[in-house]
């Protein structure tokens, strides 16, 4: 373990919130700038093409238009069809997939800090040049624009991973691990409700300048905070760093780690039960927030201030519910009710059969928007229990590799963030309500199965792939000891 500088024992002094708080906040924070430069095409889109003049009526078609703000949602310029559109929302997740696995590699190298950082600022980069894209190519630059932003944000949840592996103990995994994965639908509220507020007042642009110059700003922040791994940190408590190794075992990152154990982690089976249930989440995650605004926009007919708001709504209670079934799974682990595997199982189920349920039921709430704002809203809240369960569990199996599960399950899970609003596009040429109602019964359906994969084989135990056999050996020799004969 390296000394820690004097400057740094002083420095430490004035910091009052302990380093692993700081690095939460700013993954949650990372992790918010992501969503927000992520999803405000969504909002935007509505805004840039073309409104479609509806003629036929009843409930195959579309809601009457919101008559309180119905002159703010008159559209734009572009014509492009719902299919083009799809591939438009989708073109991001094309380079999101890409380099999720290169990211977790890279950060169980050379450390989180540095491959979240950097990724995070490459995309804010790419949202910052998208309205010169889109004024100068069209579609086409957009799409490209938007696949160099993935390639970006892949890096964003493996470089987590790795970082919390390394700061955060086991008791206080779910309410830190919760409150990091949390700034998803914090992001996701603000790119929403400002992005209807903003494109209100201003014109189109504004969203991607704002966003954009926001992912700058938190990584110059982030780079002077914060560090790979409390060893390397030169300003932390050194109380926190005893602690943190009392706990953790270690502060420093292993750096003797063997080549990642490719064929243990690819046939194991709570790993397969992982990836199946990331596959439903980001299934019906992708549809509600890429999708979400578009339905409100043409089925409900809401104004673009209204969209935003109401849109934003289901993840405001995402958040809450994430975060407070955080502190419950760590409640019930801590108390001996549950065990690891048990809690993840609870709470990944109550996150996939629940807004399965009211994501239908909203479909056939029909035109009372009331009753599908309450619904989405019911439906999203569930889904924030999640982030204490299954996406906890790549840190839970493997402490070494967790950039490496991370990257494979989301990786995998992002290729529906690819198939899902293209699909949308696809299965809804005209945009009504009985186009939508199948799209969310196809959501359904996938929900259910992958819960049920992962409730039968998951499990919240290390597996055996986390300590090959020359990891052991050398944690025995370190101790002293003769390493052990394979």
């Amino acid at each position: 373990m390296t000394q820690q500088p004097a400057w740094g024992v002083s420095f430490s002094k004035y910091f009052v919130i302990p380093q692993r708080v700081i690095l939460a906040i700013m993954g949650f924070l990372a992790i918010l700038n992501a969503y927000t430069m992520r999803i405000s095409l969504s909002i935007a889109i509505t805004e840039l093409v073309v409104k479609k003049n509806y003629t036929d009526g009843g409930e195959a078609a579309v809601c009457p238009a919101d008559d309180l703000d119905s002159d703010s949602s008159s559209g734009g310029d572009y014509e492009w069809s719902e299919e083009l559109q799809g591939l438009i929302l989708s073109s991001f997740y094309i380079g999101y997939i890409v380099t999720h696995i290169p990211g977790g590699l890279l950060a169980e190298k050379f450390g989180g800090k540095w491959t979240l950082g950097l990724g995070i600022l490459s995309t804010a980069f790419f949202t910052l040049i998208t309205p010169i894209a889109i004024t100068e190519g069209g579609s086409t630059a957009l799409i490209i624009v938007r696949i160099l932003m993935g390639l970006g944000e892949g890096t964003t949840f493996p470089a987590l991973s790795v970082l919390l592996s390394q700061w955060v103990p086991l008791k206080e995994r779910g309410k830190l691990g919760a409150l990091v994965l949390g700034g998803g639908q914090v992001g996701t509220i603000l790119a929403n409700s400002l992005s209807g507020v903003l494109l209100d007042a201003y014109d189109w642009p504004i969203v991607f300048y704002l966003f954009g110059g926001l992912g700058v700003l938190w990584f110059l922040i982030f780079i002077v905070l914060c560090y790979s791994d409390p060893g390397s940190h030169p300003f932390i408590k050194p109380s926190e760093r005893e602690y943190l190794e009392r706990e953790m075992g270690s502060v420093t990152r292993n750096l003797n780690l063997p080549p990642t154990p490719w064929k243990a982690i690819l046939t194991n089976l709570p790993m397969i039960a992982l990836v199946c249930a990331q596959i439903g989440h980001d299934w019906g995650f992708y549809i509600m927030v890429t999708d979400l605004p578009k339905y409100m926009a043409d089925v409900m007919q809401f104004s673009i201030k209204a969209n935003g708001l109401y849109s934003s709504l289901p993840y405001i209670m995402m958040w809450i519910f994430s975060i407070s079934s955080g502190f419950v799974g760590d409640w019930l682990m801590t108390r001996k009710i549950l065990s690891i595997t048990n809690t993840r199982k609870l709470m990944t189920a109550i996150a996939a059969f629940g807004p399965a349920i009211f994501m239908v039921a909203a479909s056939y709430a029909g035109c009372d928007r009331v009753a599908v704002v309450i619904l989405f809203t019911i439906c999203m809240g569930l889904m924030g229990a999640f982030y204490a369960g299954m996406k906890l569990s790549p840190l839970d199996m493997s402490p070494n590799y967790s950039g490496t599960l991370m990257a494979i399950t989301n990786g995998i899970g992002a290729i529906t963030g690819v198939i899902t609003p293209y699909l949308v596009g696809v299965m809804t040429p005209n945009a009504t309500l009985l186009e939508w109602r199948l799209v969310f019964w196809v959501a359904f359906a996938v929900l259910v199965v992958t819960a049920i994969i992962y409730c039968i084989w998951a499990s919240g135990e290390v597996q055996p792939f986390n300590d090959p056999p020359a990891v052991k050996d050398c944690e025995a020799e370190e101790r002293g000891k003769k390493p052990e004969k394979h």
